[in-house]
């Protein structure tokens, strides 16, 4: 009977040794497995946090791009104001250089062919007599553009933002105007252009504009709706 029972215990014993074994391994597992997802969410939380950094900067870098962008459009944009105004002024010089500077016979013509501003009124019309601002005959003019809509004056050479400004004050708004003065109109129209008296004839306003008026394009208009001068 005790050997029975010995050998129950002994049974006993072993299933539980066998059992403790088991327990012990299982927790082995669990614990491995809960370390590696620690681990992996550890992983995770790093690379979101590299993720949210790069997207920061790549934010930062792109607004500073577009900032230079905008910074480099205007001044792409004031370069060109300048030059317009810069050919303007050269151009307005060379006609409007003192007198005292040249050798001017009366009607204003230099010995070398060049025109410059004389102190008095200039026989625009060549008749003899220097009338002043009535010069030659009056061209028909306007209260305002047809349709309310002028033509771009400016894709004339020699007429910048201020001339054609002076050149609508006078009421003329359509290159058909200009194309069809008459040699007397054009002598009334240089006498009258405040400031830059002479520029129509001297510029050659009239075949610029029979271009233009008739559909065609020069150089200059081209540069001009290229966005190579004013804009």
């Amino acid at each position: 009977m005790f050997k029975e029972w010995g050998f129950l215990l002994t049974e006993i014993w072993l299933l539980l040794a066998i059992a403790g074994l088991i327990g012990l391994f299982a927790g082995y597992l669990i614990w491995n497995r809960g370390s590696e997802a620690e681990a992996e969410g550890a992983g995770n939380a790093d690379a979101d946090a590299q993720i949210k950094a790069h997207k920061a900067e790549m934010a930062e870098l792109t607004t500073r791009l577009d900032r230079c962008r905008s910074d480099g459009q205007k001044k792409d944009a004031r370069i060109k104001e300048v030059e317009a105004e810069l050919d303007e002024l050269r151009s307005q010089a060379a006609f409007t250089a003192p007198v005292a500077a040249y050798s001017a016979d009366d009607d204003g013509e230099q010995s070398d062919g060049s025109v410059g501003i004389v102190d008095g009124p200039v026989d625009f019309d060549g008749d003899g007599v220097a009338e002043g601002r009535d010069e030659g005959s009056k061209p028909e003019t306007l209260d305002g553009p047809r349709g309310g809509v002028a033509d771009d004056l400016k894709m004339i050479k020699g007429i910048g933002p201020k001339m054609e400004a002076l050149c609508n004050s006078l009421g003329f708004y359509h290159f058909d105007q200009i194309a069809g003065w008459t040699a007397d109109e054009a002598a009334w129209v240089d006498a009258n252009l405040t400031g830059f008296k002479g520029r129509a004839t001297r510029d050659r306003w009239i075949e610029q504009a029979q271009v233009l008026a008739s559909g065609g394009e020069t150089e200059f208009s081209k540069r001009v709706e290229d966005g190579g001068v004013y804009d």
